[in-house]
């Protein structure tokens, strides 16, 4: 079943970040960029724009550098119900300052961002839905997988606030990720120095803690296609249909 916008709340303009080059690919996909990848018939990047359409989301920007011409010439201006617009890097800016770069972009107060080469089944409009209930200035979708080590885990409390970012370690063991799906009010990224390389997850999100970054738990199921294993699985997961497991949303405190 397609969840419906909810009538209460004006989906935000999506920010995907597609400029990645990819460098652990390059031995299975040298010709393409990453988002690019084939997975079960169709472009990863295609899984991901499907989840947005199905949920109601109606505008996207897509952050490209590497290749980028082949993501435009795919995908074009329009993909079903969704108006693309692209925003070019000049140079490699990291995801903090491809941000940046697209803020002109963004119209919406706040904006959904989502990583091109990761796909988390999740309820994308009542994240939105938690996020203004939250007041929070940036909030994060957080998973539960079962192997964390390879992510970095992180810590939150039982009202929904971040506490900590645990760095990646060689263990494998369960615990909450961050998913690579966010909510960030557009007064946060004009923080971002124009023009300067960043890093959106070790720059900022540490920082923003203290200002009370949010996360929104979901039991998944979530794949991302960073290493050769991991896009040597992706069409098994998309093949599987995953039905969405949903915990509910944190009860956040507006404090």
């Amino acid at each position: 079943m397609n969840a419906e916008p909810a009538q209460s709340i004006l989906l935000p303009d999506v920010t995907l970040l597609c400029g990645g080059l990819g460098t652990r690919l390059r031995g299975v996909i040298a010709d393409r960029p990453k988002v690019l990848a084939p997975v079960a018939g169709k472009p990863f990047l295609a899984w991901v724009l499907d989840r947005l359409a199905t949920q109601g989301f109606k505008r996207v920007i897509l952050c490209t550098g590497f290749l980028a011409e082949q993501i435009e010439a795919e995908f074009g201006a329009e993909y079903k119900e969704l108006d693309l617009e692209y925003s070019l890097e000049p140079s490699v800016l990291g995801t903090g300052g491809a941000l940046r770069h697209a803020l002109p972009l963004i119209e919406s107060p706040s904006t959904l961002i989502m990583n091109g080469d990761s796909y988390c089944h999740v309820d994308l409009v009542q994240f939105c839905l938690g996020h203004d209930h939250s007041h929070a200035l940036a909030s994060m979708v957080l998973v539960n997988v079962d192997d964390s080590g390879r992510f970095g885990s992180v810590k939150q409390d039982g009202a929904g606030r971040v506490l900590a970012f645990q760095e990646k370690t060689a263990s494998a063991v369960p615990g909450w990720i961050n998913a690579g799906i966010y909510l960030i009010n557009r007064s946060l990224l004009h923080e971002i120095p124009a023009g300067k390389i960043s890093s959106l997850e070790r720059d900022y999100f540490p920082p923003w803690i203290n200002r009370g970054l949010r996360g929104f738990t979901t039991e998944g199921p979530f794949i991302d296609i960073g290493t050769p294993e991991s896009y040597a699985s992706a069409e098994a997961f998309f093949q599987a249909k995953p039905a969405a497991a949903l915990l509910p949303i944190p009860a956040f405190n507006a404090s």
